[in-house]
């Protein structure tokens, strides 16, 4: 098999790709090959062992690793590295996660969006969304605040360029991320006020409002009352 070109993407579901050719792996396999691929460092045996089969008796949860290794190496395919007593992803593997993250890095660093295009636009959908596995709660919650927070700062920096759909689009991708994520909303808030759409902002701060309220039972910042001010906002939420 043409091992060029290995993709391994693990937002919105598992799915491995060799040469555009989809790979198919039992999920003990996948469990172990997304575990591997999203930390930074090599990783040692009996600590993925544990991870992974957290309820297992240690000599059992060990015999599933091997187990699931050597499904993985029967694939053919250069995916995991085992030197010794560490594993770690082949460098030849993509995985769609990691180049994200670079990048959401990069924005957040104030790389000219141009630079950034298109693929500011990727900034969607959650990290394994079907996996229950209790050591991706830190994994995914990690991935999802930095995806939210590069979605912020682009907002931002388009709205000052002047690129008013680019904006709304990034903003309102962040607060379909997280509904009740004040920094969002007050990011398409500015976008709206920028392009003069003053009834525009003042809806969405009342549908934030209502949204506290109702959720939280509490009112928005003075941040937003700062970002407001001057506006003749007629409370409709009660």
């Amino acid at each position: 098999m043409d091992v060029s070109g290995l993709q391994l993407r693990l937002l919105n579901g598992f799915e491995l790709d060799s040469a555009g050719e989809a790979v198919r792996l039992p999920m003990s396999a996948q469990r172990v090959l997304a575990f591997v691929a999203l930390q930074d460092s090599p990783l040692q045996r009996p600590y993925v062992a544990g991870s992974l089969w957290l309820d297992w008796p240690e000599q059992r949860a060990y015999a599933n690793l091997r187990s699931a290794l050597w499904r993985i190496h029967r694939c053919g395919l250069p995916l995991v590295n085992a030197v010794g007593q560490q594993l770690s992803l082949d460098r030849g593997v993509v995985v769609d996660v990691r180049e994200l993250e670079a990048l959401a890095r990069r924005a957040l660093a104030g790389t000219p969006t141009a630079i950034l295009e298109p693929e500011w636009s990727l900034f969607s959908g959650d990290l394994l969304p079907d996996w229950y596995d209790d050591w991706l709660v830190l994994e995914r919650e990690r991935y999802r605040q930095l995806r939210l927070r590069a979605l912020d700062a682009l907002c931002a920096r388009l709205t000052d360029a002047g690129r008013f759909d680019d904006a709304l689009a990034a903003g309102l991708a962040a607060v379909a991320g997280e509904p009740l994520r004040e920094s969002a909303h007050r990011a398409v808030i500015r976008v709206h006020l920028s392009e003069g759409n003053v009834g525009e902002a003042i809806r969405q701060c009342c549908l934030f409002r209502r949204l506290l309220r109702e959720q939280l039972g509490i009112e928005p910042s003075a941040r937003m009352d700062e970002l407001m001010a001057g506006l003749d906002i007629q409370e409709t939420v009660r």
